[in-house]
């Protein structure tokens, strides 16, 4: 009778360790954040979304019907899968890692988007002008006046003609993965600048009354 009861409480040891492992895999594979998820990844979302001028509604942390409809129509701007859940993808977008990730990983995606933002920006320029664009958008972060992240500088509202018609997401040469590898290890041939433009495209009078530093290539770089 006794070997019996051990044996059955083996087995329930055994299921319930089974059970550990496996809700253990099930919260590291699918704790995304998606309609229903409460929490403080909501609250970025929600945070960066506001600030891009995606998401109107107020950050409490609630994935509801507004911030799904944000993160949709942030997917759609930006290539990515449009289903409402902010998974990997999506939150290596906006710049947000889970805590797993780590500073080397934040780097790689940081020194990608910036190698897009050149590519798209800036190719065909000269090497140290798609350099300097890299380096207005990492001056930008180091800015008060401007979100603190690449990613949030990139995607910020209006920020990037890049991003507003789309060519952010063709994929980087190699000569744009250099410059923004060279911008990110401290080039700035700009000497601060947070602003550029091409004085035969612009068309808006205030960028020509920012302070004028430099100009390479087609581009005039700008405090």
């Amino acid at each position: 009778m006794l070997k019996k009861f051990y044996k059955i409480f083996a087995l329930f040891l055994i299921i319930a360790v089974l059970f550990l492992i496996i809700g253990s895999l099930y919260i590291n594979v699918y704790a995304l954040s998606k309609y229903g998820s409460r929490g403080d990844e909501v609250k970025q979302i929600q945070e960066k979304l506001k600030r891009w001028g995606y998401y109107a509604g107020s950050v409490d942390g609630v994935y509801g019907s507004k911030t799904l409809a944000a993160v949709k129509s942030f997917q759609k701007k930006n290539g990515l899968t449009v289903d409402g859940i902010a998974g990997p993808a999506t939150l290596k977008a906006m710049g947000i890692m889970n805590s797993t990730s780590s500073s080397n990983t934040t780097n790689n995606s940081n020194i990608n988007l910036l190698a897009k933002v050149v590519y798209a920006e800036a190719r065909g320029e000269p090497y140290s002008g798609q350099v300097a664009v890299a380096a207005v958008v990492l001056n930008r972060v180091a800015s008060s006046k401007f979100p603190n992240t690449v990613a949030g500088v990139v995607y910020q509202a209006g920020a990037f003609t890049a991003v507003d018609d789309g060519q952010i997401n063709l994929s980087p040469d190699s000569t744009s993965k250099k410059a923004a590898q060279d911008a990110t290890n401290g080039w700035d041939p700009t000497s601060g600048c947070i602003y550029y433009f091409n004085p035969n495209t612009a068309t808006s009078s205030w960028i020509w009354s920012r302070p004028q530093v430099i100009r390479i290539g087609k581009h005039i770089f700008c405090k």
